[in-house]
């Protein structure tokens, strides 16, 4: 039997993560919290695209925009 996808992010909580949003951005920062739809909770974090990158301190990410998740410490995974 497979492990639920929160149950997969919640290995990683407190650890700093990188996301690959559907529009190509890229957002790094540590994983504070999620809820059953998926939705992130990132602190300290930080937004790249191609042309610049921005500080952003502490957002709430929609689970649906989010396309993949690596953690360093805990691997990867794709949240659906």
């Amino acid at each position: 039997m497979t492990e639920a996808p929160t149950h997969l992010l919640e290995r990683v909580l407190q650890q700093r993560v990188t996301l690959l949003l559907k529009d190509s951005r890229q957002m790094t920062g540590k994983l504070l919290g999620l809820d059953e739809h998926m939705n992130l909770v990132l602190d300290d974090a930080e937004e790249t695209t191609p042309e610049v990158t921005r500080h952003l301190g502490r957002v709430v990410l929609r689970g649906s925009n989010v396309v993949t998740l690596h953690a360093p410490q805990g691997g990867s995974t794709k949240p659906s």
